[in-house]
């Protein structure tokens, strides 16, 4: 037991990260002593400059954010993990080749590191880039309604149901221990949406584990193709995004080796029961009433587990998301739109790619992304304000007010539940009016 205790301590080791991080060619500010070889070169007769220029987000902290001594504090408005300025040689990158980035804001907590790094080597910086994007929202709008409207609906249904289950329960265990994201220093954050939410386990690595296990459980013997294509996809997939994690300088090696097994123990767990809970949405009458208020009980549980952070605005966009499918596809059972094919014909023969194929399958994933970006707008016009008035909460200032469970749970349920029932019930309906379907 000592021996793994030892092994866990050594593999939260934020020098570990760092590790991999210079390995893969990312270095921080030369003041963190992460080049000393470069810091050696440098003219002592050149001013320094400061890496970060100006950040709004910093001001009137002095050099950078504060590092809680205890590991399950989390404040309001700082980052738990200590991101710091620093300051860089010269600056016209002779010696190395400065990336000045600025990382995607999070418009709740305006967090925006203002750290300069230097990547040597841009092939994996893109992409790690787009490994870590597989566990984002954009991916996420995109690649289940891909899904369902042009591969498989069926497929797609399940996928969402498990992704609810895996995302839940994760980002449930994240606020339950409560261990803050990796130190930086030594540590250089390439990205920083998500630094205010808790480290343990990496969410990225479960969704990146469970989506394409389950898609290759549940495709093969479905659909006609090579299984050790879909295990080598499966393992690239999820082999890509763990590793982003830790190149993103988010989680330590810990956090995404257990992220990685908590998914497969859901799966292991859970997977028998996908077809019983797929039918139960499909089939029982009062199905959208026990669905809705399921769903909604449980966000408002994950909601008591600790004070504000994007994490419990992020579980209620995903139960929203799987009720508003749910109800959708008990819509369409109802109304006879649901034509799964006879398991007599399985496994289905894919069909030959050809101009027109594709032709309809990106026309349909056009309109249907804008519409739903359309109804998320809409909803979060109509909502926000709504819930205010409602518990008579001030919306002047509306990412203060986004803070309190009163007003970003009913937002993110009502306006992801409306975005999940778009996807199976009202674009389908749009594509068979205009002729895509």
């Amino acid at each position: 037991m000592a021996f793994f205790w030892r092994l866990a301590k050594s593999l939260q080791d934020p020098q570990k990260v760092a590790s991999f991080q210079r390995l893969c060619g990312v270095e921080g500010p030369l003041s963190w002593g992460a080049s000393p070889s470069l810091a050696e070169e440098r003219d002592e007769s050149e001013p320094e400059l400061l890496a970060n220029g100006s950040c709004p987000a910093l001001e009137g902290r002095g050099d950078g954010y504060r590092v809680p001594s205890d590991p399950g504090e989390k404040e309001q408005g700082f980052h738990t993990n200590g991101t710091r300025n620093g300051m860089i040689p010269g600056g016209d990158g002779s010696q190395q080749q400065v990336r000045r980035r600025q990382p995607r804001r999070n418009s709740l907590t305006e967090e925006s590191a203002c750290q300069e790094f230097s990547i040597h080597n841009s092939f994996l910086y893109y992409l790690f880039s787009l490994g870590t994007e597989l566990g984002n929202e954009l991916f996420y709008i995109t690649f289940f309604p891909f899904c369902i409207w042009n591969l498989d609906p069926w497929m797609g249904r399940r996928l969402i149901i498990i992704w609810v289950w895996v995302m839940y329960l994760g980002q449930c265990t994240k606020d339950v221990i409560r261990w803050p994201r990796p130190a930086s220093p030594p540590v250089v954050k390439l990205e920083v949406f998500y630094n205010s939410e808790y480290s343990m386990p990496s969410t990225h690595a479960m969704s990146g584990t469970a989506i394409p296990l389950a898609l290759l459980l549940l495709s093969y013997g479905r659909w006609q193709y090579p299984f050790m294509y879909g295990l080598i996809l499966a393992a690239c997939w999820c082999s890509l995004v763990c590793f982003s994690r830790v190149y993103m300088g988010m989680h330590s090696i810990l956090d995404v080796i257990a992220g990685f097994l908590y998914a497969i123990l859901i799966l292991a767990v859970f997977h028998s029961a996908v077809d019983l809970v797929d039918n139960f949405n499909l089939t029982y009458k009062y199905a959208p009433l026990i669905i809705i208020s399921l769903h909604l009980a449980l966000g408002i549980f994950s909601f008591t587990l600790d004070t504000w952070s994007t994490s419990r605005g992020d579980t209620a966009q995903i139960l929203g998301c799987g009720a508003g499918v749910a109800c959708g596809s008990h819509v369409n059972y109802m109304l006879g739109l649901t034509l799964d094919p006879s398991p007599d014909t399985f496994p289905l023969a894919p069909p030959s790619i050809s101009v027109t194929l594709l032709g309809k399958a990106l026309l349909r994933l056009l309109i249907g992304v804008v519409v739903l970006l359309l109804t998320r707008v809409a909803m979060k016009k109509v909502t926000i304000p709504l819930a205010c008035k409602i518990f008579r909460i001030p919306c002047d200032d509306v990412r203060q007010a986004r803070q309190r469970m009163e007003v970003e749970l009913p937002y993110r349920y009502i306006t992801y539940g409306a975005i999940g029932f778009a996807i199976v019930f009202l674009i389908p309906c749009l594509f068979s009016f205009i002729g895509l379907s």
